[in-house]
Protein backbone atom coordinates (compact mmCIF):
# COMPACT_ATOMS: atom_id res chain seq x y z
CA UNK A 1 0.00 0.00 0.00
CA UNK A 2 1.08 3.46 -0.21
CA UNK A 3 1.99 5.09 2.63
CA UNK A 4 -0.30 8.16 3.68
CA UNK A 5 0.46 11.90 3.93
CA UNK A 6 1.63 13.54 6.45
CA UNK A 7 -1.56 14.86 8.98
CA UNK A 8 -3.04 18.89 8.18
CA UNK A 9 -4.34 18.40 12.21
CA UNK A 10 -2.35 21.04 14.44
CA UNK A 11 -3.47 23.65 16.60
CA UNK A 12 -6.08 25.76 14.80
CA UNK A 13 -7.67 23.31 12.99
CA UNK A 14 -11.87 22.54 13.62
CA UNK A 15 -11.33 19.20 14.37
CA UNK A 16 -7.98 19.50 16.21
CA UNK A 17 -9.62 19.55 19.84
CA UNK A 18 -11.64 16.92 19.25
CA UNK A 19 -9.50 14.43 17.52
CA UNK A 20 -6.49 15.01 20.01
CA UNK A 21 -9.47 14.48 23.30
CA UNK A 22 -9.95 11.07 21.54
CA UNK A 23 -6.49 10.29 20.86
CA UNK A 24 -5.28 10.68 24.53
CA UNK A 25 -8.82 8.52 25.73
CA UNK A 26 -7.36 5.49 23.30
CA UNK A 27 -4.46 5.89 23.99
CA UNK A 28 -5.49 6.08 27.72
CA UNK A 29 -7.06 3.01 27.25
CA UNK A 30 -4.20 1.12 25.73
CA UNK A 31 -2.39 1.54 28.82
CA UNK A 32 -0.39 4.42 27.00
CA UNK A 33 1.99 4.96 24.15
CA UNK A 34 4.56 2.45 24.87
CA UNK A 35 1.79 -0.69 25.32
CA UNK A 36 0.02 0.96 22.00
CA UNK A 37 3.18 0.44 20.07
CA UNK A 38 3.66 -3.09 21.52
CA UNK A 39 0.31 -4.41 21.01
CA UNK A 40 -1.25 -2.81 18.04
CA UNK A 41 1.49 -4.61 15.66
CA UNK A 42 1.41 -7.68 17.17
CA UNK A 43 -1.85 -8.01 16.93
CA UNK A 44 -2.42 -6.97 13.10
CA UNK A 45 0.57 -9.89 12.68
CA UNK A 46 -1.81 -12.49 14.64
CA UNK A 47 -4.90 -11.40 13.04
CA UNK A 48 -3.37 -12.05 9.50
CA UNK A 49 -1.01 -15.22 10.20
CA UNK A 50 -4.05 -16.53 11.95
CA UNK A 51 -6.81 -16.28 9.19
CA UNK A 52 -3.29 -17.48 6.34
CA UNK A 53 -3.61 -20.56 8.72
CA UNK A 54 -0.45 -22.03 7.39
CA UNK A 55 -0.50 -25.16 9.52
CA UNK A 56 -4.13 -26.33 7.88
CA UNK A 57 -3.89 -24.60 4.74
CA UNK A 58 -0.19 -24.68 3.54
CA UNK A 59 -0.91 -21.24 2.54
CA UNK A 60 1.88 -18.52 3.33
CA UNK A 61 0.53 -15.09 2.83
CA UNK A 62 -2.20 -12.79 2.76
CA UNK A 63 -2.38 -12.57 -0.95
CA UNK A 64 -3.85 -16.17 -0.49
CA UNK A 65 -6.74 -15.16 0.96
CA UNK A 66 -9.98 -15.66 -0.11
CA UNK A 67 -12.11 -12.42 -0.73
CA UNK A 68 -14.27 -13.18 2.34
CA UNK A 69 -11.35 -14.04 4.42
CA UNK A 70 -9.91 -10.69 3.59
CA UNK A 71 -13.19 -9.29 4.66
CA UNK A 72 -13.20 -11.10 8.02
CA UNK A 73 -9.44 -9.65 8.79
CA UNK A 74 -11.42 -6.00 9.49
CA UNK A 75 -14.24 -7.53 11.69
CA UNK A 76 -11.36 -9.16 13.91
CA UNK A 77 -9.03 -6.41 14.11
CA UNK A 78 -12.56 -4.49 15.63
CA UNK A 79 -12.94 -7.47 18.04
CA UNK A 80 -9.78 -7.56 19.48
CA UNK A 81 -9.86 -3.69 19.39
CA UNK A 82 -13.17 -2.96 21.18
CA UNK A 83 -11.96 -6.02 23.48
CA UNK A 84 -8.39 -4.03 24.29
CA UNK A 85 -10.30 -0.93 24.84
CA UNK A 86 -12.61 -2.44 27.25
CA UNK A 87 -15.41 -0.14 26.29
CA UNK A 88 -18.92 -0.79 24.74
CA UNK A 89 -20.65 -1.29 21.63
CA UNK A 90 -22.85 1.69 19.98
CA UNK A 91 -24.59 2.25 17.04
CA UNK A 92 -21.22 2.16 15.42
CA UNK A 93 -18.04 -0.37 16.46
CA UNK A 94 -16.98 1.63 19.87
CA UNK A 95 -18.80 4.19 22.31
CA UNK A 96 -14.65 5.91 23.50
CA UNK A 97 -15.86 9.11 26.06
CA UNK A 98 -19.18 9.96 24.91
CA UNK A 99 -19.01 9.30 20.93
CA UNK A 100 -19.51 6.88 18.82
CA UNK A 101 -16.74 5.82 16.45
CA UNK A 102 -16.65 3.66 13.56
CA UNK A 103 -13.33 0.92 13.09
CA UNK A 104 -12.01 0.61 9.61
CA UNK A 105 -9.15 -1.49 8.61
CA UNK A 106 -7.08 -2.24 5.13
CA UNK A 107 -4.54 -3.63 3.55
CA UNK A 108 -4.82 -2.15 0.38
CA UNK A 109 -4.49 1.11 1.85
CA UNK A 110 -8.10 2.00 1.05
CA UNK A 111 -10.74 2.70 4.08
CA UNK A 112 -14.03 2.28 3.06
CA UNK A 113 -16.77 4.44 4.70
CA UNK A 114 -20.64 2.95 5.41
CA UNK A 115 -23.24 5.34 5.53
CA UNK A 116 -23.73 5.55 8.85
CA UNK A 117 -20.46 6.19 9.75
CA UNK A 118 -20.68 9.43 7.80
CA UNK A 119 -20.16 12.53 9.99
CA UNK A 120 -18.35 10.21 13.19
CA UNK A 121 -15.04 9.81 14.46
CA UNK A 122 -13.18 6.39 12.48
CA UNK A 123 -10.31 4.86 13.91
CA UNK A 124 -8.23 3.90 10.93
CA UNK A 125 -5.86 0.84 11.07
CA UNK A 126 -4.08 -0.04 8.19
CA UNK A 127 -0.88 -3.05 7.86
CA UNK A 128 1.82 -2.91 4.78
CA UNK A 129 2.78 -6.18 4.29
CA UNK A 130 4.85 -5.43 1.62
CA UNK A 131 6.88 -3.04 3.75
CA UNK A 132 5.85 -4.54 7.10
CA UNK A 133 5.05 -0.99 8.31
CA UNK A 134 1.47 -0.48 10.11
CA UNK A 135 -0.45 2.94 10.53
CA UNK A 136 -3.72 4.01 13.28
CA UNK A 137 -5.04 7.11 13.90
CA UNK A 138 -8.26 8.97 13.92
CA UNK A 139 -10.69 10.80 11.31
CA UNK A 140 -13.72 12.30 11.24
CA UNK A 141 -15.57 11.11 8.60
CA UNK A 142 -16.88 14.47 7.31
CA UNK A 143 -18.18 14.27 3.80
CA UNK A 144 -15.29 16.88 2.31
CA UNK A 145 -12.98 14.04 3.72
CA UNK A 146 -14.73 11.45 1.24
CA UNK A 147 -14.76 10.56 -2.59
CA UNK A 148 -17.84 11.67 -4.16
CA UNK A 149 -18.90 7.99 -5.94
CA UNK A 150 -19.87 5.22 -3.91
CA UNK A 151 -19.49 1.40 -4.03
CA UNK A 152 -22.31 -1.29 -4.76
CA UNK A 153 -22.85 -1.35 -0.80
CA UNK A 154 -22.83 2.42 -1.05
CA UNK A 155 -19.50 2.98 0.74
CA UNK A 156 -17.54 6.33 0.51
CA UNK A 157 -13.89 6.36 0.73
CA UNK A 158 -11.13 8.49 1.97
CA UNK A 159 -10.12 11.04 -0.36
CA UNK A 160 -7.25 12.29 -1.23
CA UNK A 161 -7.66 15.49 0.78
CA UNK A 162 -9.02 12.92 3.69
CA UNK A 163 -6.07 10.95 4.40
CA UNK A 164 -4.59 14.49 5.22
CA UNK A 165 -7.22 14.85 7.68
CA UNK A 166 -5.94 11.77 9.90
CA UNK A 167 -4.43 12.46 13.26
CA UNK A 168 -1.93 9.30 13.47
CA UNK A 169 -1.03 7.92 16.49
CA UNK A 170 1.04 5.46 15.27
CA UNK A 171 2.12 5.77 11.50
CA UNK A 172 4.41 4.09 9.49
CA UNK A 173 5.30 1.90 12.57
CA UNK A 174 7.20 -1.28 12.43
CA UNK A 175 5.55 -5.12 12.25
CA UNK A 176 7.27 -8.10 12.31
CA UNK A 177 7.17 -9.17 8.77
CA UNK A 178 5.54 -12.16 7.73
CA UNK A 179 8.32 -15.18 8.39
CA UNK A 180 8.18 -16.76 5.10
CA UNK A 181 7.94 -13.64 2.86
CA UNK A 182 11.84 -13.08 4.66
CA UNK A 183 12.86 -16.42 2.86
CA UNK A 184 14.12 -17.25 -0.83
CA UNK A 185 11.57 -18.55 -2.75
CA UNK A 186 14.06 -21.27 -3.59
CA UNK A 187 14.60 -22.22 0.40
CA UNK A 188 10.39 -21.59 1.27
CA UNK A 189 10.11 -24.63 -1.89
CA UNK A 190 12.89 -26.66 -0.89
CA UNK A 191 11.23 -26.83 2.88
CA UNK A 192 8.00 -27.50 1.91
CA UNK A 193 8.86 -30.30 -0.63
CA UNK A 194 10.52 -32.40 2.43
CA UNK A 195 8.18 -35.55 2.14
CA UNK A 196 8.39 -35.78 6.16
CA UNK A 197 8.25 -33.01 9.10
CA UNK A 198 11.72 -34.39 10.67
CA UNK A 199 12.46 -33.46 6.82
CA UNK A 200 10.80 -29.99 6.79
CA UNK A 201 12.04 -28.98 10.44
CA UNK A 202 15.87 -30.01 8.94
CA UNK A 203 15.64 -28.15 5.97
CA UNK A 204 14.27 -25.35 7.70
CA UNK A 205 17.03 -25.11 10.39
CA UNK A 206 19.79 -25.76 8.22
CA UNK A 207 18.84 -22.92 5.47
CA UNK A 208 17.73 -20.15 8.50
CA UNK A 209 20.69 -20.29 10.63
CA UNK A 210 21.59 -17.72 13.73
CA UNK A 211 18.02 -16.51 13.41
CA UNK A 212 15.26 -16.91 16.51
CA UNK A 213 11.98 -19.44 15.10
CA UNK A 214 8.88 -19.47 16.83
CA UNK A 215 7.24 -22.08 18.07
CA UNK A 216 4.60 -21.29 15.87
CA UNK A 217 6.79 -21.29 12.57
CA UNK A 218 8.21 -24.95 13.98
CA UNK A 219 4.50 -26.26 13.82
CA UNK A 220 3.86 -24.28 10.07
CA UNK A 221 6.89 -26.26 9.32
CA UNK A 222 6.36 -30.15 10.63
CA UNK A 223 2.54 -29.88 10.11
CA UNK A 224 1.99 -32.72 12.38
CA UNK A 225 -0.07 -33.26 15.66
CA UNK A 226 3.04 -33.71 17.80
CA UNK A 227 5.26 -31.08 15.66
CA UNK A 228 7.77 -30.32 18.89
CA UNK A 229 8.77 -34.13 18.77
CA UNK A 230 10.31 -33.60 15.51
CA UNK A 231 12.94 -30.64 16.73
CA UNK A 232 13.78 -33.62 19.82
CA UNK A 233 17.09 -36.05 20.00
CA UNK A 234 15.28 -39.02 18.95
CA UNK A 235 18.36 -41.36 18.53
CA UNK A 236 20.45 -41.11 15.26
CA UNK A 237 16.87 -39.97 13.69
CA UNK A 238 16.03 -36.37 15.16
CA UNK A 239 15.65 -33.18 13.61
CA UNK A 240 18.92 -32.06 16.28
CA UNK A 241 20.45 -35.22 15.27
CA UNK A 242 20.75 -35.08 12.07
CA UNK A 243 21.59 -31.20 11.97
CA UNK A 244 24.57 -31.75 14.86
CA UNK A 245 26.08 -34.17 12.84
CA UNK A 246 26.61 -31.52 9.98
CA UNK A 247 27.94 -29.18 12.68
CA UNK A 248 24.80 -27.23 13.20
CA UNK A 249 23.09 -26.68 16.47
CA UNK A 250 19.34 -26.48 16.92
CA UNK A 251 18.92 -24.77 20.39
CA UNK A 252 15.98 -24.12 22.46
CA UNK A 253 15.37 -20.83 23.96
CA UNK A 254 14.42 -22.55 27.62
CA UNK A 255 16.96 -25.38 27.66
CA UNK A 256 20.19 -24.07 25.82
CA UNK A 257 19.52 -20.55 27.19
CA UNK A 258 23.18 -20.08 28.61
CA UNK A 259 24.93 -21.78 25.53
CA UNK A 260 22.83 -19.02 23.38
CA UNK A 261 24.19 -16.26 25.35
CA UNK A 262 28.26 -17.76 25.24
CA UNK A 263 27.56 -18.17 21.49
CA UNK A 264 26.51 -14.37 21.32
CA UNK A 265 23.17 -15.39 19.61
CA UNK A 266 20.46 -13.83 19.41
CA UNK A 267 17.87 -13.78 22.59
CA UNK A 268 15.25 -16.33 22.34
CA UNK A 269 12.38 -16.39 24.31
CA UNK A 270 11.14 -19.58 26.12
CA UNK A 271 9.21 -20.89 23.37
CA UNK A 272 11.61 -19.87 20.41
CA UNK A 273 14.79 -21.79 18.63
CA UNK A 274 17.73 -21.34 16.92
CA UNK A 275 20.35 -22.85 14.97
CA UNK A 276 23.86 -21.75 14.45
CA UNK A 277 26.49 -23.39 12.46
CA UNK A 278 29.11 -24.25 14.91
CA UNK A 279 32.64 -22.39 13.95
CA UNK A 280 35.99 -25.04 14.92
CA UNK A 281 36.94 -22.74 17.74
CA UNK A 282 33.65 -22.77 19.74
CA UNK A 283 33.78 -26.90 19.53
CA UNK A 284 35.14 -26.81 22.79
CA UNK A 285 32.57 -24.30 24.64
CA UNK A 286 29.57 -26.60 23.11
CA UNK A 287 31.35 -29.78 24.24
CA UNK A 288 31.46 -27.96 28.02
CA UNK A 289 27.09 -27.30 27.43
CA UNK A 290 27.10 -30.79 26.56
CA UNK A 291 26.68 -30.79 22.92
CA UNK A 292 28.69 -33.56 20.83
CA UNK A 293 28.95 -31.46 17.46
CA UNK A 294 30.89 -32.44 13.87
CA UNK A 295 32.30 -29.76 12.46
CA UNK A 296 33.23 -30.20 8.95
CA UNK A 297 35.98 -28.23 6.99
Amino acid sequence: MKSPPGSAIVPGHPRHGDLVRLASEVERLLGGAAAMADWFPGMLRKVVDDVVDTVNTRRRSYGQLEKTEKTYLGTRVEILMRARLQVPKGQLDFIIGDEDVDMKFTITGNWMIPQEAIGHACLLAALDENNSRCFLGLFYADPENLTGGVNRDGKKSVSAHGATQILWLLRDHPVEPNFWRTLSSDLVASIFAAPTGNDRIVELFRGVTDRVISRRIVEETAAQKDFMRRIRSDGRHGSRNRLAAEGILLLSGTYDSALIRSLALPNCGSSDFISHKVAPEEVALCTAHGWMVKVHP
